[in-house]
């Protein structure tokens, strides 16, 4: 169980909050969000982190060091930009197993990752998205899904409103597909693989009602202030 964080995103939406840090320090009561989220994950059974780190790289470096709680860190480091996409196959070469976990490093969504990657397995899928039942999808966009969990389309946030499910920013990918040569060095993860090759790869969704929040605007990371009281050990 390996899981590779997105660390290097600059939070521009929240520089009015979080001056000069990007979006994965955000002080939540008085603790760097990443620190959450590494928890969590610790508590599901990740035995690796490989952080994919960019912008304000030496600061992340600083703050988690080579191990947390005696977990191994790695450290992916993205020498320009490389998009979404890039910068999760880059971090991709440094994974021992056929597949790792990939999460964005503003957003918290709490499930079963046992249960997510049972199912990846089951169907041998290429890739297998969390998502998150919302009442209302306009702010994310949405995923559509058969019944047979199969992924069969994407619509753009403000297309459309309603309930639905959304891209919950957890994905469990398969190391040999996502580094096989029909990906350049640099590209979205969410337009140049989830909505170019959707219909033609093994792309499976796992829903699930856990706690979600992504704190990438300024009122949902104040709400995470009073939210993550919960969380602390």
């Amino acid at each position: 169980m390996e899981a590779i964080i997105l660390a290097g995103g600059l939070g521009t939406r929240l520089q009015q909050v979080i001056i000069d840090l990007p979006k994965a320090l955000a002080l939540v009561n008085d603790r760097p969000f990443i620190d959450y989220l590494l928890n969590f994950l610790r508590g599901q059974g990740i035995q690796k982190f490989i952080l994919s780190v960019g912008y304000k790289k030496e600061a992340v470096r600083q703050h988690i060091g080579n191990q947390y709680k005696s977990i191994p860190v790695e450290y992916a480091v993205e020498e320009e930009p490389l998009g979404t996409g890039g910068g999760i196959r880059n971090a991709m070469k440094m994974v021992e197993g056929k597949s790792a976990f990939v999460l964005n490093g503003d957003s918290m969504f709490r499930l079963d990752m046992h249960a997510m990657k049972l199912l990846h397995m089951q169907v041998d899928a290429d890739i297998t998205m969390a998502l998150r039942f919302l009442e209302d999808t306009e702010r994310f966009g949405s995923v559509k899904i058969n019944e047979q969990k199969s992924i069969t389309g994407f619509r753009e946030k403000g297309v459309e409103n309603g309930s639905g499910y959304i891209n919950g920013g957890i994905y469990l990918i398969n190391k040999d597909f996502l580094l096989s040569s029909i990906f350049p060095e640099k590209f979205s993860i969410e337009k140049d693989c989830f909505e170019k090759y959707f219909k033609q790869s093994k792309f499976f969704g796992f829903p699930s009602r856990g706690y979600f929040l992504d704190i990438g605007i300024p009122d949902d990371y104040y709400r995470a202030q009073n939210d993550f009281r919960r969380f602390e050990d």
